[in-house]
């Protein structure tokens, strides 16, 4: 398809039309190639707006990034990783994992990096999506939208951020050339990123203030490095890393009960990070203020053993007061205390229900998909096919993330979904699958009467995971391996299909073969 060159596509030979247009090349997108590839679909094309592979793991570089899923759980079935050097992995390892795994894969001939793209839409006369990127048009059959949940960066409305006249960088786009040593640092923000930035820098920085506006639970990190024994034992003893990672993972969806079924079940935990907190923290009034108000697991919980201490210091600020504005070299909060800022570090999440990308993908009716989830709600089939636009699937899309387990899971899920639609279209001769509108309807309303119980709803907090109908259109309701049974196969009963027009009935319409 592609001659290649140090492994990546040759401009001159990538082609214009292909069956299935992945966008986007982190685990997701990564391994929907390998898989496309591994199922003799290998008619793909791979478009990236960054410069390699690896999404998440390759963007967000800032000091302590790291994995709060265990080593064991956060790499692809087919490719574990016997080299982890330690159960909590960190941003560069991860990083060097995917790269290796795609290099190992025989893929990167198909990919496309620094090419963004701005539009896709729907072609109903052609039974194809017309694909506008940064390089030119392209057409497919079939496109895979893995841009990925955690992309886009969500940056505050602040009056007076855009005439700040310091460092000013949000946390996954981390200005390495900038110096903090020596300054006043702010950080806005108290999630997952900002616990290990926080005590990371916070010994280097002359002062640091810490903007929370809600107080995350936060566990210990149960991190070591494996000994030489354990890792002899990856690589070489059969079976022994599959057993070790088949425990965590047995472990970890026991969590599943509490935080979607009874959350009465999670006081032992709650507890725990209450008396992790105690220890951390010496200071009452501090831990007061970094004492959340809600049912643990109503946010995502965060797990760091020296974020707690760090804020504990004689040079760190909790500021629980509203920021007021920014002005060129300081933060006013709503008390109308000036703080002077050399530095600011935006550490505020990204767009997850109302990613920009929503709003470049046209479907059938010619409504974007951002315009299309504004009138129903975030909501897609299995987390993967949405009314109205056919032969489009998406990955980690609406209701596939977790609170308590690895997302590689659940994307692997997708991947053998997906992969079977596929090959289910080329074999079948199907021009459209379009998951159908009652379909859809009827699994998204099962979903959230399982999620109405959760800690999630009725844990007492306002999080990213609810869109602007108060829908949890994030996070699976159940155990993993309930949603691995409902993707294993491509269920055509639930979509509209037509077939591609052949000999005789070329000049004719397509043959409906509604399966409703």
């Amino acid at each position: 398809m592609t001659t290649a060159t140090n492994g990546r596509a040759d401009r001159s030979a990538v082609p214009r039309h292909v069956r299935t247009l992945i966008i986007g090349s982190g685990f997701s997108g990564l391994g929907a190639a390998i898989k496309l590839d591994q199922a003799g679909q290998g008619d793909f094309l791979v478009l990236e707006r960054g410069l390699e592979v690896g999404g998440t793991w390759r963007d967000n570089t800032y000091p302590g990034a790291a994995c709060d899923v265990p080593s064991q759980l956060y790499s692809y079935s087919f490719a574990l990783n016997p080299d982890w050097s330690r159960s909590f992995s960190r941003q560069e390892e991860i990083q060097a994992y995917i790269r290796s795994v795609a290099e190992r894969s025989g893929v990167l001939g198909r990919h496309r990096f620094g090419v963004e793209v701005l539009g896709a839409d729907w072609d109903g006369d052609a039974a194809r999506w017309r694909v506008q990127t940064t390089e030119g048009d392209y057409t497919a059959d079939a496109v895979i939208a893995a841009v990925g949940a955690l992309c886009e960066p969500a940056l505050p409305d602040i009056k007076g951020i855009s005439g700040f006249r310091g460092e000013l960088f949000h946390s996954s786009q981390w200005n390495h050339d900038a110096d903090l040593t020596g300054k006043r640092v702010a950080i806005i923000g108290t999630g997952a990123s900002a616990i290990q930035i926080v005590p990371s820098i916070a010994a280097d920085v002359a002062h640091l203030d810490v903007y929370q506006r809600t107080a995350p639970w936060v566990m210990p990190r149960a991190d070591r490095r494996y000994s030489p024994a354990e890792r002899f034992a990856f690589r070489h003893v059969p079976g022994f890393q599959r057993l070790a990672r088949a425990g965590v993972y047995a472990m970890r969806e026991t969590q599943v009960v509490g935080l979607a079924r009874m959350p009465a079940l999670l006081k032992p935990l709650q507890l725990a990070a209450q008396l992790h907190l105690r220890r951390g923290i010496k200071d009452r009034a501090l831990r007061r203020k970094v004492t959340p108000d809600f049912t643990i697991g109503c946010k995502r919980m965060l797990i760091s053993n020296d974020y707690y201490p760090a804020l504990d210091r004689d040079d760190v600020d909790v500021v629980t007061d509203p920021i007021r504005e920014v002005t060129a070299h300081s933060i006013i909060t709503a008390d109308g205390t000036e703080r002077p800022v050399d530095a600011l570090i935006v550490a505020t999440g990204f767009h997850v229900t109302d990613s920009p990308t929503f709003e470049v993908i046209r479907g059938r009716s010619g409504d974007s998909l951002a315009q299309t989830w504004r009138r129903i709600g975030m909501q897609a089939y299995k987390g993967t096919t949405v009314a109205g636009f056919p032969n489009m699937f998406f990955m980690v899309g609406p209701n596939t993330g977790l609170g308590h387990s690895s997302m590689v899971y659940m994307i692997e899920s997708q991947i053998n979904y997906v992969v079977d639609a596929v090959a289910t279209m080329h074999r079948r001769g199907l021009a459209t699958v379009e998951v159908r509108g009652d379909v859809q309807d009827h699994f998204n309303r099962k979903l959230q009467e399982q999620l109405a119980p959760s800690v999630w709803m009725t844990g007492g907090c306002a999080s990213w995971y609810l869109d602007s109908h108060g829908n949890n259109t994030t996070l699976w309701p159940g155990f993993t391996f309930d949603f691995r049974r409902s993707t294993r196969r491509f269920d055509l009963d639930a979509y509209h299909l037509t077939t591609r027009p052949t000999g005789r009935d070329r000049a004719g319409a397509n043959l409906e073969e509604s399966a409703s």
